[in-house]
């Protein structure tokens, strides 16, 4: 049977990426206090493709991630991009993974627990240059200082996506990121409150005012100080009680070590 991939391009022009793209796949990925969890992740992976061949080889791409789905984390990717380049005669390879990570939360009085979800992303790529991305989005609750300060009774608040992007030199763990984050705002969320809590979020919040800039300088900040990270991003979309729009931050690093 002719290999029809192998055979010489029509038109003589290497391809930057080519692969599979939205793959949803089972995944176990690292948990700093459970060890693992399960999820689904959506993959997309691709490698690049020269003139001298006309396609790629879909079906390998899936092999490698039969091979890997029990341990997809940043301690393996390496490997995996590397399986990549060398099952598929490529010099580069990418590799996406958006999944859904969940942490239990204890309610701040009533002590009830729940778990959020907190969406997720790792991207990394091997080739001319070597980098691996992670991507955490935060949701968290801000109060705005200017309606505490100009208002007798109350301020309006707005729930709020942080998003935080990381280069790493060495392992992070997500629990690390999303401290950082609900730790920065007026107060962090829970998937279930009682009214003794819902009092006490309301209060700290008030006690505790930020704006989208103020949030994501002190995420910044506290970005900058660890020593496993190279660059970051972060951004706020702040999506407004009192205001048909959303109010909007962001800042990037590059972190000289």
């Amino acid at each position: 049977m002719n290999d029809v991939q192998k055979e010489e391009a029509e038109h003589k022009i290497d391809l930057d990426k080519v692969g599979v793209k939205g793959v949803r796949y089972p995944v176990t990925v690292l948990d700093k206090i459970n060890g693992s969890q399960d999820t689904v992740a959506t993959i997309s992976m691709y490698v690049d493709l020269p003139r001298h061949f006309r396609g790629t080889h879909m079906s390998r791409f899936i092999k490698i991630l039969n091979r890997h789905r029990r341990r997809m984390t940043l301690h393996n990717i390496d490997e995996i991009l590397t399986e990549m380049k060398e099952k598929l005669e490529a010099k580069s390879a990418h590799l996406e993974m958006s999944f859904p990570y969940f942490i239990e939360k204890t309610a701040p009085i009533s002590g009830q627990k729940s778990t959020m979800v907190y969406d997720c992303k790792f991207m990394a790529s091997q080739g001319e240059k070597d980098e691996i991305t992670v991507e955490v989005q935060v949701p968290v609750m801000s109060l705005c200082p200017c309606s505490k300060e100009i208002s007798d009774r109350g301020a309006h608040n707005q729930r709020s996506i942080v998003t935080v992007r990381v280069k790493t030199i060495e392992f992070v763990w997500i629990e690390d990121i999303i401290e950082i984050v609900e730790s920065s705002a007026s107060s962090d969320l829970y998937a279930l409150l009682k009214r003794e809590d819902e009092k006490y979020i309301t209060e700290k919040a008030y006690d505790t005012p930020r704006f989208a800039e103020d949030m994501v300088r002190e995420v910044a900040f506290r970005l900058e100080k660890m020593p496993q990270i190279s660059w970051f991003s972060v951004e706020t979309e702040n999506y407004e009680s009192i205001h048909n729009h959303s109010a909007y931050a962001y800042v990037s690093r590059n972190i000289k070590r």
